[in-house]
């Protein structure tokens, strides 16, 4: 299963902003439907979460925007999980423009695991931690994006 998860996004009308490119909003979004899909390619689904009586639940986002992507651009959002402490995990997303693989924006999401019924924070079980792989770095993430298309 694939350490990094790669969303094939084309940019839509309905994403592009008064300034002509997409909104701010849109990549959180393109963020949250990337780290569910990898979820779930690693065998957590969100019914397996519900099963279970937790999930992930967002603590903050990190955003940093370095060029913007337009009306028909086709984005990579490659995203990966980059450490798992005993509670925690901090998700990387990088969304690169596919034709010319170029760096559009770099986000961080701070993930807490948090049990369903009382709402607090929870250890993340064994088969969880274990479902994944964590990258450390941006470089070593995308040394070979091409590998997880």
């Amino acid at each position: 299963m694939p350490a990094v998860h790669i969303k094939i996004i084309r940019v839509e009308e309905d994403s592009i902003d008064v300034h002509g490119h997409v909104n701010n909003q849109e990549y959180l979004r393109w963020m949250q439907e990337a780290a569910i899909e990898h979820s779930a390619r690693q065998g957590w689904p969100m019914a397996r979460y519900l099963e279970l009586g937790a999930s992930w639940y967002v603590k903050s986002h990190f955003i940093e925007y370095a060029k913007p992507a337009r009306l028909a651009d086709e984005i990579l959002a490659c995203t990966w999980v980059a450490g798992m402490s005993s509670r925690a995990s901090p998700r990387k997303t990088v969304f690169l423009r596919r034709a010319d693989r170029q760096t559009l924006t770099r986000a961080q999401t701070q993930w807490i695991f948090v049990d369903l019924a009382s709402g607090r924070p929870r250890s993340i079980p064994e088969a969880l931690r274990a479902a994944f792989v964590t990258i450390a770095s941006e470089e070593t993430a995308l040394a070979d994006v091409d590998r997880w298309l």
